[in-house]
């Protein structure tokens, strides 16, 4: 009436591997929406975005650079909305790549290549 010990552990490993598969099968699925931003709700606007994310320890707190960083008042003279939201996702130099999700990259993009700062001067004339 000897149980052989290794039983339970062959139990666990088995059932271990098994859940394994089943999230990493669930997983796959998510991913694939995850980077192509499907689903994605954001309902910050573009300056909060910036403030909250990593943006502004490089940037700035009035998008005026610092460092290595360049200066964002004027980017969307010198880049496109399409070049900007790249930048974003992909980084370049020295700013690392995925600072933002891609929906959350569109938003700043826009704002950026629409002159950022008018949008608070604007703001401040009401």
């Amino acid at each position: 009436m000897n149980r052989n010990p290794l039983i339970p552990f062959a139990f666990i490993a088995v059932l271990g591997l098994g859940l394994m598969f089943l999230l990493s099968f669930v997983g796959l699925n998510q991913a694939e929406k995850i980077a192509s931003g499907e689903d994605e709700v954001v309902d910050l606007s573009a300056e909060e975005i910036y403030q909250q994310g990593s943006c502004i320890g490089c940037h700035g707190g009035n998008l005026e650079g610092a460092g290595a960083a360049p200066a964002l008042t004027d980017v969307g003279e010198k880049l496109s909305e399409e070049e900007i939201k790249d930048i974003i996702i992909n980084g370049q130099g020295s700013m690392p790549a995925n600072q933002a999700t891609p929906k959350e990259a569109e938003i700043l993009a826009e704002w950026l290549a629409n002159g950022a700062q008018s949008e608070e001067g604007e703001e401040g004339e009401e």
